[in-house]
């Protein structure tokens, strides 16, 4: 082997925990998983909390949800999978665009998961979401 390819395959080794590091959500949440009712649907927080906070993160038995109000009836919720299916981070909501954002690629995604800006080329999944009293359930299929 050259010392000019060496050299490259070092770079690029070097390089490869940053960009792991970029693909992760950024932030160590300790989620608490919650189960299912009889009828399907886990409680994952309440309409005070995605209040206050714009967004709701849930850990269930099948994986995160992300919970946001929806933006065309402030009587009900959205919920999603909130992995990007591009490179696996997390997105947020960014509540001034009305836009589900990939923080590592920027695809962009509407309320409803479906693919406004690449690079990513499939939605995100999407859950039956309901308000009861202040409880916000979801049923992940």
């Amino acid at each position: 082997m050259k010392r000019r390819e060496f050299v490259g395959l070092v770079g690029v080794g070097s390089m490869m925990p940053l960009a792991l590091a970029a693909c992760s959500s950024g932030t160590k949440e300790n989620l608490t998983v919650n189960s299912p009712r009889s009828d399907g649907f886990v409680a994952v927080g309440t309409v005070s909390d995605l209040s206050a906070k714009g967004q709701l993160l849930a850990a269930t038995a099948s994986g995160k949800v992300l919970v946001i109000p929806d933006p065309t009836n402030s009587n009900q919720v959205k919920a999603v999978n909130p992995i990007c299916p591009h490179a696996g981070c997390a997105v947020t909501w960014e509540k001034d665009q009305n836009v589900f954002v990939c923080p590592c690629h920027d695809s962009k995604f509407a309320g409803d998961g479906k693919v406004l800006q690449g690079p990513a080329d499939k939605p995100l999944p999407t859950y039956i979401a309901k308000v009861e009293k202040d409880s916000i359930l979801v049923k992940i299929n």
